[in-house]
């Protein structure tokens, strides 16, 4: 019984030991540690479009060719911008805007009807106190040229302004002009004021007609129904007609093209961005292309 219970003994002894020796093998578990955040990878895709935006531009009718090829490269630089183009005579536009259509940037051939839309404007030109340009982003935009054309093989034998007022007070000629409500008809009425004609007594002579834009004058040259026509340099250029005289600023003035983005837009930011880019050198290399030039 006394050996059982030594016997007993050790083995309690024993198992205890196995204990301890198994508890001092074991290495404490490390403190879990925050593993390294890496950086965010970089991706390589191009940074995503946005939401579609649609601009509406409002453009005086000799913009027609140089806003057109613009509006691809402009595809390429905001791709989620599509530009809606609507080409006319500057008058007939602001009535458009004054009327409600929607648009959200206007592109004039002449400051009178954009100051007839700005609220900022003199107004004795702003008679009717409308209020549709966006004051910090009306900037001159471009100047063009007044020009004198003539059909090909010029049968008339035209080469100046001169001559032409010598030929119109002689009732030897059949000149097309723009309409009082297309700037480069008022234009053409300081021309003819410049030279002491009265444009009523020639017209109702038959020796002027009259164009409701631009191009209508410049289809007129180049069909040869008329034997001269003032015109744009830049729709000369797009109509490839010849030139024989441009007007100077004492004959006519400067011609300024000015822009706005309108209070009516939906999209103000976007038109904003556009606005700008018509007076980036990539814009205006396209316009100088055709005889516009940058506001000095």
């Amino acid at each position: 019984m006394r050996n059982l219970k030594k016997i007993m003994a050790l083995l309690m002894a024993l198992a205890m030991v196995l204990v301890l020796a198994a508890c001092g093998g074991e290495e404490p578990a490390p403190a879990s540690e925050e593993p390294e955040q890496s950086a965010a990878p970089v991706s390589s895709e191009p940074e995503p479009a946005g939401e579609p935006v649609e601009l509406v531009v409002f453009a005086a009718a000799s913009m027609e060719e140089t806003l057109t090829e613009i509006q691809g490269m402009y595809a390429e630089v905001a791709p989620n911008v599509s530009l809606v183009f609507n080409f006319d005579s500057s008058g007939t536009l602001k009535t458009q805007i004054q009327e409600g259509a929607p648009c959200d940037i206007f592109i004039s051939a002449g400051q009178k009807q954009m100051d007839q839309l700005d609220i900022e404007a003199d107004p004795s030109v702003n008679t009717e106190g409308l209020d549709f340009v966006l004051a910090e982003s009306r900037l001159d935009l471009l100047e063009n040229r007044v020009t004198l054309c003539v059909p090909d093989g010029n049968p008339k034998g035209i080469e100046s302004f001169d001559q032409l007022a010598e030929l119109l007070a002689a009732g030897d000629v059949f000149m097309c002009m723009g309409n009082s409500d297309v700037p480069v008809g008022r234009y053409t009425q300081k021309i003819l004021a410049y030279y002491e004609l009265d444009e009523t007594a020639l017209a109702n002579a038959g020796e002027i007609t009259y164009g409701t834009n631009v191009k209508e004058v410049a289809t007129q040259i180049k069909e040869g129904s008329v034997d001269c026509g003032v015109i744009y340099c830049t729709d000369a250029f797009s109509e490839e007609l010849e030139i024989v005289d441009y007007a100077t600023a004492e004959m006519c003035g400067q011609v300024i093209y000015p822009a706005a983005v309108l209070k009516t837009s939906e999209n103000p930011e976007a038109a904003q961005a556009f606005l700008d880019y018509l007076s980036t050198p990539e814009a205006m290399a396209v316009f100088e292309g055709v005889g516009f030039a940058p506001v000095a």
